[in-house]
């Protein structure tokens, strides 16, 4: 099998560095697109704003990965931002673009009309974070040409957790484990995310990963 060429964009930020340390453990080739000095295993990397970032500068890659992250009112629209920009220049090419999704958009009823951030007990404080999370999403569906993929963590998406190299995949809807719990690891996101570019079994899906 060709080893595979990925870029993780956002690379030194806590889901982005695990990404490329996954990737990384199994073969890959992978490239560190970072702002400043790269500090991840990755073996490449590229010195440059992901809102830069052209069509030329990706093209080779087999797949990209969006990491891009924020968490005060300044950086949240980043997230938006670098999402709409990296879909609209990987548009008409074989690159996958994964994105580093958010809990907040998962259903929570069959008729797909109601997500987790519209119910009474969603935190005030993370609603501007899903919804820059969700316009991303949004996007993705109403672009056409892209080889897209939205990987969703579970509510309780853990920094630190333990990577355990187990997880259950779902799809749209919000989804608990057999403890009744909604709760995720970087490090198995990081496994999670690693298999869909293995496998490509989602393209032009929402998909989510939550702890077993």
């Amino acid at each position: 099998m060709m080893t595979k060429k990925i870029a993780v964009v956002a690379a030194n930020g806590r889901a982005g560095s695990l990404i490329v340390e996954e990737a990384v453990r199994r073969g890959f080739d992978v490239t560190a697109i970072v702002r400043g000095e790269n500090r991840t295993a990755a073996q490449n990397s590229v010195i440059k704003d992901a809102l830069e970032l052209t069509t030329e500068d990706l093209a080779g890659f087999d797949a990209v990965v969006d990491a891009v992250g924020g968490w005060t009112p300044e950086t949240i629209p980043a997230i938006t931002d670098a999402g709409i920009h990296l879909a609209d220049v990987l548009v008409g090419t074989d690159v996958r673009l994964l994105v580093v999704g958010g809990a907040g958009s998962l259903f929570v009823n069959p008729e797909h009309t109601v997500t987790v951030d519209m119910g009474p007990d969603f935190p005030d404080d993370w609603k501007p974070l899903s919804a820059a999370a969700g316009k991303v999403l949004a996007h993705l569906r109403e672009t056409d040409g892209l080889k897209w993929t939205f990987v969703s963590p579970a509510a309780d998406f853990q920094a630190d957790g333990e990577r355990t190299g187990e997880y259950i995949l779902a799809g749209e809807e919000f989804t608990l484990n057999g403890r009744g719990e909604s709760t995720l690891s970087y490090a198995d996101y990081a496994i999670a995310m690693v298999d869909e570019i293995e496998s490509g079994d989602h393209v032009a899906q929402r998909i989510s990963v939550v702890s077993k």
